[in-house]
């Protein structure tokens, strides 16, 4: 008898250049940017404060930049990473367009790259995915590799293409808010007294705190952003795996160590791209996360005086104080490798106010 149970798609079942359109929209409410709040702490600005949001040009509270983003990527899970073994990066995450309570976000992505493993039992999927609101304006994209097992080990595979991914997204590409104005921020109200002009590339920032995340914190917000993938929810499923426990959903390990990182970079008020990010390792319900970030880079920009963009990276280690933790990669036969301690690498870009327009 066939089953009207969605099973997901397996390795051999996406194909190069497939268009896929992700069932359900969501309307995001004011309850699911509280409930955001309640399971990470997130305490920025901009995300925190309607009139705070309105003085620097935007039409009310914006939903927090990260919150938008799980809440799309769930959206992909059921077709693209329903089967999958992990989550392995992202890329070129481009916050285009501010998102506020009440809009509702639609899902569309396309598969761009096929790799078969040698082992012939699971592949990688790469998808280039954009999220677009009720008036048909994309406001955020992103793209990520995920591998996914396949049911079939002897189905053939429809291509073996590996994409190419940008390192970083340039200044001339980076999505700035035509509304932003920052002429009148004052760092009082944001509790950080560190702008643009006040950080130096190659800076280290431990930001000190530490979160310990409950079963309970990352299974509520994986629910929140519906995200259906087996390995957060299904413990009788993960016996069988190597790990014996629900894996933590990486995004929420993402919002975690942004939200520990308001402790130093409390001015970082806006995501503009996330450059890219690796899950160097699984986190699970128990765990203590901390964190701690490099400025890689200053960037002016042009016909902006009032704010600048800063790249940075940030590590989120597990278990251990981030200042015990002297070198977070290294290089062993050529391949780079993350300390036993780490679990994220996230290289992101932030639009942080400069202090002569104070």
């Amino acid at each position: 008898m066939s089953s009207k149970a969605n099973a997901g798609n397996f390795f051999e079942d996406f194909e190069l250049n497939e268009e896929i359109i992700h069932a359900t929209p969501r309307t995001i409410t004011e309850g699911d940017v509280s409930l955001y709040i309640a399971l990470t702490g997130s305490r920025f600005l901009l995300q925190s404060s309607a009139e705070a949001a309105k003085t620097f040009g935007f039409n009310d509270l914006i939903v927090d930049n990260l919150l938008a983003f799980h809440i799309a990527f769930g959206k992909t899970v059921a077709d693209i990473s329903l089967n999958a073994i992990a989550n392995l990066g992202y890329a070129d995450v481009r916050f285009e367009e501010p998102v506020y309570i009440g809009d509702t976000l639609s899902v569309t992505s396309k598969v761009i790259g096929l790799r078969e493993n040698k082992n012939k039992k699971s592949g990688i999927v790469y998808v280039h995915s954009m999220a677009m609101n009720q008036d048909h304006i994309t406001v955020l994209s992103w793209k990520r590799w995920v591998m996914v097992k396949k049911s079939d080990l002897n189905a053939e595979i429809s291509a073996d293409y590996i994409p190419e991914l940008s390192e970083f997204v340039s200044i001339d590409e980076l999505p700035i808010p035509q509304q932003l104005n920052m002429e009148e921020f004052d760092p009082y109200s944001s509790g950080s007294p560190y702008l643009w002009d006040d950080f130096e590339i190659g800076e280290r920032i431990d930001h000190r705190d530490g979160m310990t995340i409950d079963d309970s914190d990352h299974t509520l917000a994986t629910k929140l952003y519906q995200n259906t993938a087996r390995v957060h929810f299904d413990q009788i499923y993960m016996n069988d795996s190597k790990f014996k426990r629900r894996l933590m959903y990486g995004g929420h390990v993402i919002s975690i160590c942004r939200a520990l990182s308001y402790n130093g970079l409390g001015n970082g008020l806006l995501i503009a791209a996330i450059n890219g990010g690796t899950h160097a390792a699984p986190t699970f319900g128990g765990d203590t996360i901390y964190a701690f970030s490099s400025i890689v880079d200053r960037w002016q920009l042009p016909e902006h005086e009032d704010f600048g963009a800063l790249r940075v990276k940030t590590w989120g280690v597990k278990n251990t104080p981030s200042e015990t933790i002297d070198k977070p990669t290294s290089i062993q036969d050529g391949r780079k490798t993350f300390h036993k301690d780490i679990v994220l690498e996230l290289d992101y870009t932030l639009l942080v106010p400069r202090w002569h327009t104070a």
